[in-house]
């Protein structure tokens, strides 16, 4: 099935779910740094992710490269401590070879995925909140296994949550396998009754076969939530800030790594109660 006809698909199955479903908004103040809050048990809400992955280098053959993310979620609060989410993921991929001045566009199902997030420690009766967070992806010729150990807290008007993120990513036929490792850090603050504005930083890094450490980038930008009590979008924007390729620089760049992240990464999340 294309990944159109997975979207129709999705948004059709939970269109006839919502209304069944009562709750109330539980919005995210970061959009690549999850927080160690977990949904009231029976909440049911649906979050529609858009990410844009923008501007590779030339030297790579990927000039004017764009890639579109869509992640279309379910997510419910099994108890008020483990909240469960089922993603249906697509992607879109274009980019123009210098070579020969070809124009490329790949349309891809990205898999299911099952996100699995416990509270530990509760950050309104601890220092520090901590959860922990387990999702599996499969699409057939590929799979990926991702965990991470959140940590956060709101003091007053602030709030402010910190990941440590471990990958394990098997393609071409599950042959494949390559490591990720990641440090993503959030910092908002509530402005007014429905708005949040901060800073999100993202460090990402590659491990092919789990043989070499082949890249580093880092990205940081601001982050804004707005909020309404049945729905609530948040979006970053965040441009790489300094890179590297530790595999001869093929990207060409002396201060940005443009082989295997992207000048820029943009995330729109909106979310819905009902």
């Amino acid at each position: 099935m294309k990944p159109i006809a997975h979207a129709r698909l999705t948004l059709l199955v939970w269109s006839i779910l919502f209304p069944l479903c009562s709750g109330f908004a539980t919005e995210r103040y970061f959009t690549y740094t999850y927080e160690p809050e977990t949904m009231p048990k029976g909440s049911l809400e649906y979050e529609q992710w858009v990410t844009l992955r923008a501007g590779r280098s030339a030297a790579v053959g990927q000039d004017n490269f764009n890639r579109w993310e869509l992640r279309h979620e379910l997510e419910y609060g099994v108890t008020d401590n483990y909240t469960l989410s089922l993603y249906l993921n697509e992607s879109v991929e274009t980019f123009r070879s210098p070579q020969s001045g070809e124009h490329h566009t790949h349309l891809h199902f990205d898999g299911v995925s099952l996100e699995n997030r416990l509270m530990v420690l509760n950050p309104a009766d601890h220092a520090v909140g901590l959860a922990l967070y387990l999702e599996p992806r499969f699409a057939g010729d590929e799979a990926e296994l991702e965990q991470r150990i959140i940590l956060g807290q709101r003091l007053g008007d602030w709030k402010w949550a910190l990941n440590l993120t471990h990958a394990t990513e098997w393609s071409d036929d599950l042959k494949t396998t390559e490591g990720e490792v990641e440090m993503s850090l959030g910092l908002t603050r509530q402005v007014g009754r429905h708005w949040n504005v901060g800073l999100e930083v993202r460090d990402h890094n590659e491990i092919p076969e789990y043989r070499i450490w082949e890249n580093t980038a880092l990205y940081a930008g601001p982050v804004a939530t707005y909020r309404q009590e049945k729905w609530w979008a948040t979006l970053t924007v965040m441009p790489q800030v300094f890179g590297a390729n530790f595999n001869g620089n093929p990207g060409g760049n002396s201060w940005l790594e443009l082989e295997g992240h992207e000048r820029w990464n943009v995330r729109l999340i909106v979310g819905f109660s009902f």
